[in-house]
């Protein structure tokens, strides 16, 4: 049973020079448990489409054309803002991407920890506490009463996300976004920080978007993926299939990139070309103008997201014929 349903999904963002066509007919769902990881270029709209759900877009210039995201039932595109704020930190929680600009830096850890017992199921300051203390002991902070007296800019960048983690996690939500969680952090510490989201989810059984654009870390982490490119999903699939056989022109020349491709000797890959403006609408696939394999239909025709195998869909129209 999916916990999180998203149909038709478009997000502008409306502006005095025109209109940006930040999310376009974005349409995906996570089952509980399930772990799907969100990848593409910087600006094709990850963080942007799940921000959109939670109500986080300031508006304006921020406002969502149409679409539906069922979660429990409910539609959280047309909840009030009181209703957002009953579902964001006690049903959907958010790691965001920079725990230092996240944090308050004029309050305690330990205020900023217990602050979502306190607005969502009521308890007392000494319970909140309790319960806090535990939070940040299971995503391995050590000495943590000591933790929770100190100010964010006294902990390492590890610590912080550690926090984030503990915040987000202590209501037991049901969705877990992850939005560039490892960012900035050196490779021992992503390990250690991937290993607490995993210890978290078994733990209560959440399911988890996460937001990255580290290939390597959806590989070992997630059980299935979206690729995104200029505010569309151009490519879903597991994991595997994903690395494995990819069906669209994007995703493939993403993979090349991977350092782990590289062959000694040769120069290293890049995506050639540049993501399209988003400001106006795009007529046909918006990866033409840096596709090695397009036509001129590619530039004309409108392509949608279609099946192209068991658990496998591609917005490539010479896929989706057969030809490549």
């Amino acid at each position: 049973m999916s916990v999180l349903s998203v149909k038709d999904l478009r997000l502008r963002f409306h502006l005095r020079h025109g209109v940006v066509h930040a999310v376009d007919s974005v349409s995906f769902s996570i089952e509980r448990g399930e772990t799907v990881g969100i990848v593409g270029e910087s600006g094709c709209g990850k963080s942007v489409t799940f921000l959109s759900l939670l109500g986080l877009i300031p508006s304006p210039p921020g406002r969502i054309e149409s679409g539906t995201a069922h979660f429990n039932g409910r539609d959280l595109l047309r909840c009030t803002t009181g209703q957002l704020r009953a579902i964001r930190g006690r049903h959907i929680a958010m790691i965001f991407q920079d725990p230092m600009s996240a944090l308050n830096p004029y309050l305690r850890v330990g205020t900023q920890v217990m602050e979502p017992l306190r607005l969502h199921p009521s308890c007392s300051r000494r319970e909140a506490w309790s319960r806090a203390v535990t939070a940040l002991q299971n995503v391995g902070i050590p000495d943590a009463e000591r933790r929770m007296r100190a100010y964010p800019h006294q902990l390492s960048g590890g610590l912080r996300q550690r926090v984030m983690i503990a915040m987000a996690m202590i209501t037991g939500p049901q969705l877990l976004i992850a939005d560039e969680p490892t960012t900035a952090l050196d490779v021992t510490v992503q390990a250690q920080v991937l290993a607490v989201i995993k210890k978290a989810q078994q733990e209560t059984g959440a399911a988890v978007a996460l937001i990255t654009h580290d290939m390597g870390i959806v590989a070992g982490t997630c059980d299935r993926v979206l690729v995104m490119y200029a505010g569309r999903i151009v490519e879903s699939a597991g994991t595997d299939a994903i690395f494995y056989r990819p069906r669209h022109p994007y995703t493939k020349a993403l993979l090349e990139t991977l350092p782990a491709a590289h062959q000694p000797g040769q120069p290293l890959l890049n995506v050639p070309g540049r993501p399209p403006d988003l400001l106006g609408e795009i007529r046909g696939c918006p990866f033409a103008p840096r596709c090695p394999h397009v036509v001129d239909a590619c530039r004309e025709t409108p392509v949608s997201l279609q099946p192209v195998g068991d658990d496998h869909a591609s917005a490539c129209l010479r896929v989706q014929a057969g030809e490549i």
